[in-house]
C-alpha cells in the first residue's frame, strides 16, 4: 500500500537517494582498462560473458539489421514513423542557428553551428528492450547532422535491430555494460571512437560513463527513474496508472502525488491497490511503489510546487499551462490531464532521455544541441579594433600579458 504523508514528512521521502556508483565504479574499472589495454579482444570476451555473443565480432551484419526490419509488426512500423515525425520535428526546433550581429561599428559577433563527427548510443535490452530509446538517440544525432551514429545493445533484441534498420542506422554493434562504453570512449578496431555517449543504462553503464567523462563527451548520469505529480483534483484510476507507469520501470523507481485533497490522496491510494491487482508488470511496480514512492499531502499550490522544485524530479505532471511560471526544476513537464508522461516516452516530441537523481537543476533532457558544437566568430575592422585597443591593452598589462597588448599595438597606426 503506498504510503500517504503530510507534507511535515516530505523531506525524508524527498532528499535525494544518493547514486551507489562507488560500488559499481570499483567494479567496472578493470572493465575499462581492458579494453583500453585490449581492444577488440578484451571487448569480445566481455561480450561473450554478459552479452551472450556468439559470433566473432560485436558488429551486427546489416543484412541481420534488414531481416530484423522485414519482420516488424506493421502496427509497429506504423508507429514508429509516426513517433519518428514528431521526434524529428521537435529536435529540429531545438537546434542552434548559426549568425552574424553587428555589436558595435566595424565589430561583427556570432556563432558557426557544425555537428560532432561520431557518437555512440547506449540503448538498454534487459527487462525492457526499449526501441524507444532508439530513436530518442538516433533522430536527434540525425537532425543536428552528425555523420556517423553508431548504437550499442547487450542483446539481439529484433525489435530494436529493425528499428534501427528503419533509421538508416548501419554501425550496430551488440556489447553492453561497462565494456560497452569504453568501446565508444577508447575505440577498438571494429568500434569506432566517439565524441559523445547518450542514452540510459544500469548501474555499471552509469559509473563507466561517470569515469570516461572528459575521455568522451557524455550526456549524463542516469539514476532510477522520477515522477512528480500534482494535482487538486482528478481521476483517481488515471492519477494511480499514471503513478504505476513509471513504478513498472524499476524496483529503484519513485513516483509521487503531491495533492491539496485528502478525498483524492485516499481515492488514488485505493486505485493504486485495485490497478496493481491486474497489472502483469506487479512484481517491479508493487515493489517501488512500497519503497520509494508516496502520496503527499499540502496546503496550497505554492507549498506542492516548493516540494517539487526542491525534488528537481525527472518527469513533472501540473495541472495547467497558467503553472509553468512556478516550475523551476524538471527534465520534462507535462501540462493539463491528457498529457500522460507515457506519451512522452514514446510520441509526442520531446525527448524521453532525461536527467535524474537531482540533475534537473543543472539541464533539460537529450536535445539535438547535444550533438552539435556552437564555435564563436569574431570580425573586427580596423577601426573598431583602435577604438576597443586602450580597454584591451589596460586589461591585457593588469594581468601582465605584455605580449597580448603589443599584438594589439602591432597593428598598423594611423
Amino acid at each position: 500500500m503506498i504510503r500517504i504523508i503530510p507534507s511535515s514528512g516530505a523531506a525524508k521521502l524527498l532528499k535525494r537517494r544518493a547514486a551507489r556508483l562507488t560500488e559499481a565504479e570499483e567494479t567496472v574499472r578493470p572493465i575499462l582498462a581492458a579494453v583500453r589495454d585490449r581492444g577488440d579482444r578484451a571487448l569480445v570476451e566481455f561480450a561473450r560473458r554478459f552479452d551472450g555473443l556468439d559470433r566473432k565480432t560485436v558488429r551486427v551484419p546489416e543484412r541481420e539489421l534488414a531481416e530484423a526490419a522485414k519482420h516488424l509488426p506493421r502496427a509497429l512500423r506504423s508507429a514508429v514513423r509516426e513517433a519518428s515525425k514528431n521526434i524529428r520535428a521537435f529536435a529540429g526546433m531545438q537546434l542552434p542557428r548559426p549568425k552574424m550581429e553587428s555589436l558595435a561599428p566595424g565589430l561583427a559577433a556570432g556563432q558557426i553551428v557544425r555537428p560532432l563527427d561520431a557518437v555512440g548510443a547506449y540503448i538498454p535490452s534487459g527487462r525492457y528492450p526499449l526501441p524507444s530509446t532508439l530513436m530518442m538517440t538516433v533522430i536527434p544525432a540525425q537532425v543536428a547532422g552528425v555523420p556517423r551514429i553508431c548504437v550499442a545493445s547487450p542483446r539481439p533484441v529484433p525489435a530494436i535491430y529493425g528499428v534501427a534498420a528503419m533509421l538508416g542506422v548501419k554501425d550496430v554493434f551488440q556489447m553492453g555494460g561497462a565494456h560497452a562504453i569504453a568501446a565508444f570512449a577508447y575505440g577498438t578496431r571494429t568500434v569506432p571512437k566517439v565524441d559523445r555517449i547518450v542514452g540510459p543504462g544500469n548501474i555499471y553503464v552509469a559509473a563507466a560513463k561517470k569515469l570516461l567523462a572528459g575521455e568522451v563527451g557524455i550526456d549524463f548520469i542516469a539514476g532510477p527513474t522520477e515522477i512528480v505529480i500534482i494535482a487538486e483534483e482528478g481521476n483517481p484510476k488515471v492519477l494511480a496508472l499514471d503513478m504505476l507507469a513509471q513504478a513498472e520501470h524499476d524496483v529503484d523507481a519513485a513516483a509521487i502525488l503531491i495533492t491539496t485533497s485528502a478525498s483524492l490522496a485516499r481515492a488514488v491510494a485505493l486505485s493504486i491497490v485495485v490497478e496493481l491487482v491486474q497489472l502483469p508488470t506487479r512484481a517491479v511496480a508493487e515493489k517501488a511503489i512500497e519503497k520509494n514512492s508516496a502520496i503527499i499531502l499540502v496546503e496550497s499550490l505554492d507549498e506542492a510546487f516548493e516540494l517539487a522544485n526542491n525534488f528537481a524530479p525527472e518527469h513533472l505532471s501540473i495541472p495547467s499551462r497558467a503553472l509553468l511560471g512556478k516550475v523551476r526544476h524538471a527534465g520534462s513537464v507535462f501540462v493539463g490531464p491528457d498529457s500522460p508522461e507515457a506519451a512522452g516516452d514514446y510520441a509526442s516530441g520531446p525527448n524521453h532521455v532525461l536527467p535524474t537523481s537531482g540533475a534537473a537543476r543543472l539541464r533539460g533532457g537529450l536535445s539535438a544541441a547535444d550533438f552539435v558544437k556552437v564555435i564563436s566568430v569574431q570580425e573586427l575592422s580596423f577601426r573598431a579594433l583602435r577604438r576597443l585597443k586602450p580597454t584591451i591593452t589596460t586589461l591585457a598589462r593588469a594581468e601582465g600579458l605584455e605580449a597580448h597588448a603589443r599584438s594589439v599595438e602591432a597593428r598598423r597606426n594611423d
